[in-house]
């Protein structure tokens, strides 16, 4: 089926190459507890909700018990929602330094607006949040036709299907078979497939990578081609349709698909 509109995620799929915003203010929220969780841990339930987020990493075996540790009890809702309360200003303290499109963004997006397709778009962003990076965004060239946040849609974002649906209510989709979604996160393919449409993973400057753009560029062959070879796993094992190694080859692939 003919695809007429695509749904993008936000960091480490057009902006903030290897989505670091989020990692850096995670790890500074939770240092205020003495924790210190480390890249692995922070990055792995990214694409969520920024408060589910908390939540699963709080869950994971090492720092729940590290919780248990320091303050002698288990970790509650309360707890979550004091680390939360530490991480949205950590976010939006370094939030404006990290809203620049990643390489070829810009010109992939042009293409694709030329093959009339509409671009919609997800995120695990808050509405304050992205009240920041949208502007600055645009103001870099990248605008999508439509945006959805968690609150949005009641609170219900990945891996639920809803902020998808939102935007292909509001951009007029009639039908699931002609809608591509891309993410950098295992959370964008789970999204995805509750939705019912094709999912692509994107292995450059994603999340599941976790390398600035200098690390990135500095890679030799063959610890890129692990690297890579780690990332496919890890959209696959999640139900990707497709795995693109860059933003730039998304065009070719709509065609391939039917665009």
């Amino acid at each position: 089926m003919k695809i007429k509109t695509i749904i993008l995620d936000w960091a480490g799929t057009t902006v903030d190459f290897g989505s670091f915003a989020p990692v850096e203010a995670f790890m500074s929220a939770f240092a205020q507890y003495e924790l210190y969780p480390t890249a692995d841990e922070t990055r792995a339930p990214m694409g969520l909700a920024k408060r589910t987020h908390v939540k699963m990493m709080l869950e994971g075996e090492r720092l729940a018990n590290e919780w248990i540790a320091k303050h002698g009890k288990p970790h509650t809702e309360a707890d979550i929602d004091a680390i939360y309360d530490k991480f949205e200003p950590a976010l939006f303290g370094v939030l404006k330094n990290y809203a620049n499109p990643l390489p070829d963004v810009l010109d992939v997006v042009a293409q694709i607006r030329k093959m009339g397709i509409k671009i919609g778009s997800t995120t695990g962003y808050t509405k304050q949040m992205m009240d920041i990076v949208a502007p600055l965004a645009k103001e870099n060239g990248y605008a999508p036709d439509y945006l959805v946040c968690p609150e949005d849609v009641n609170g219900k974002g990945r891996p639920l299907p809803y902020m998808i649906w939102r935007n292909l209510e509001a951009l007029g989709c009639a039908h699931i078979g002609e809608v591509l979604k891309i993410g950098d996160t295992e959370a964008d393919i789970q999204e995805a497939k509750a939705a019912g449409c094709l999912s692509v993973g994107v292995i450059s400057g994603s999340s599941v990578l976790g390398l600035a753009e200098k690390e990135f560029d500095a890679l030799d062959n063959s610890r890129k081609e692990k690297l890579f070879a780690t990332a496919r796993q890890k959209y696959f094992a999640n139900g990707a349709d497709f795995i693109i190694d860059s933003i730039i080859e998304l065009p070719k692939l709509i065609t391939t698909i039917g665009g």
